[in-house]
């Protein structure tokens, strides 16, 4: 109890700091960010195609999930798999990101996916999703990186996701003593893992693909190359997600969003706060909403007899 007290206090002032930072930097911004919103005129049409990027980002995820269940011999519907994806994606609002695996997990079993294959696929997507990024982000940025410390680089994630059947033994005995539920260590069919891979990085790509809509979509145009993008929005994603104190890992992904965007020279410090915060709000909604719905939906939806 007394560990679980302190965690949580740290959590708290982990988060306040990080969020009092980036919101001294709007402070300092204030009167800029305003008359620049004031001369803003959103383009409706390519916010639209900003959202249906990320739709397409979530069903290549969803995709990658229900064939890594496959993958173990298990069978789920694309239905199903959206349905599980969606509800356990509320679970990265809630500090510690186990909760979103283990929520996956869960939910997966209740449909009739045997437990190897509901816990293992659920580690498999989240742990490959982040050598995923890391990949994605070496190989978008190669311009902004010496060419001798690319190769060495790409090298070790390629590593880590070749030694993912040998990690995730580990990752099961962590989760299990984090939920306080006995958990099979599964063993990982490398098809699974090949899947995983490639699907998780057309969905980063896609992230910044639709990031840099949302940016053409507030200011008119945008300076720098797609490849840009993806590269400062997965890197920032990734630091958001790896920062697991933070729900939806805010604070975090904002600040290291910032940095590299003034890093890049892609905005100006007004237009890149404001795109920050622009983005953070449109993304949550299109993560939590569906979510949301889908949870209130089956809550009204009456029993059948």
């Amino acid at each position: 109890m007394l560990r679980t007290k302190w965690g949580r206090a740290l959590s708290i002032v982990l988060v306040t700091a990080v969020l009092w930072f980036f919101g001294r930097n709007l402070l300092e911004q204030r009167a800029a960010i305003g008359a620049r919103w004031n001369e803003l005129h959103p383009a409706w049409g390519l916010l639209a195609l900003s959202g249906l990027v990320v739709l397409v980002s979530y069903a290549v995820l969803i995709e990658t999930w229900r064939r890594t269940v496959v993958a173990w011999g298990a069978n789920i519907s694309w239905g199903t798999a959206a349905r599980i994806w969606f509800v356990s994606n509320l679970g990265k609002y809630v500090p510690g990101k186990v909760w979103q695996i283990g929520a996956m997990s869960l939910l997966a079993e209740q449909s009739g996916v045997p437990a190897v294959a509901a816990v293992g696929s659920s580690l498999v997507v989240n742990l490959v999703n982040l050598l995923a990024g890391m990949l994605v982000v070496l190989l978008t940025a190669a311009q902004l990186i010496p060419g001798a410390s690319v190769v060495p680089m790409l090298g070790i994630a390629t590593v880590l996701a070749v030694a993912t059947p040998w990690l995730l033994p580990w990752l099961a005995t962590l989760a299990s003593a984090v939920l306080r539920k006995p958990i099979a260590k599964p063993k990982v069919p490398p098809s699974a893992i090949f899947v995983a891979l490639v699907g998780c990085m057309v969905a980063w790509a896609l992230y910044g693909v639709a990031f840099q809509l949302l940016a053409a979509a507030l200011f008119g145009s945008t300076s720098g190359t797609t490849a840009s993008y993806i590269a400062v929005f997965t890197l920032s994603y990734l630091a958001g997600y790896v920062f697991l104190f933070a729900p939806g890992g805010i604070g975090a992904r904002e600040d290291v969003l910032q940095r590299l965007l003034a890093a890049t020279a892609l905005h100006p410090v007004p237009d890149a706060l404001l795109l920050i915060v622009v983005s953070r709000l449109w993304l949550t909604v299109l993560e939590a909403a569906p979510g949301l719905l889908l949870l209130a939906f089956r809550r009204s939806t009456p029993p059948t007899s």
